[in-house]
């Protein structure tokens, strides 16, 4: 267990110096540097160029009152470790592939159960909905995302 914690602390630790994973077109992990200038004003971490693209697109659309700080595509062993690592709670009859830890403004996305773009977008709605309000209430985070997902069908049409 420790060990665990350990190496999740470590690993927290390079995201928050700007060192992310990005998976390369074989497959493969390489460290590569996050920009320290963005424009947007957040990271994401530990995915191919082309979803970076169209998440940081998807999230521009939704114009979030509350950015996160870090987007964190993780494989699932280390997502699972950071669900226990953060005492994350998931309500009866749910599942997460996604969470945001509040604290650290960080949302974490199971990349092993990347569901495509549009599931993305819409749990990305989500997610943002819990920075917005800033609570973990499931309900409140819907209703927030309800307006993201709203710009997203507009702009699609």
């Amino acid at each position: 267990m420790k060990l665990t914690i350990r190496s999740i602390a470590l690993w927290l630790g390079l995201a928050a110096m700007g060192r992310g994973q990005q998976v390369t077109g074989s497959g493969s992990l390489a460290v590569s540097e996050a920009s320290s200038s963005d424009a947007a004003g957040y990271t994401v971490q530990g995915t191919t160029p082309e979803r970076e693209r169209a998440l940081r697109s998807q999230i521009q659309i939704m114009q979030p009152a509350v950015l996160p700080y870090r987007v964190i595509f993780v494989p699932q062993r280390q997502y699972i470790n950071a669900t226990k690592m953060y005492h994350l709670h998931v309500p009866m009859g749910m599942t997460s592939k996604m969470f945001t830890h509040l604290p650290s403004r960080s949302d974490f996305i199971d990349a092993d159960l990347y569901g495509g773009d549009d599931w993305v977008a819409h749990w990305m709605a989500h997610e943002l909905g819990h920075l917005e309000t800033n609570n973990t209430n499931e309900n409140e985070a819907e209703k927030a995302a309800a307006q993201y997902r709203r710009r997203l069908e507009e702009y699609a049409n």
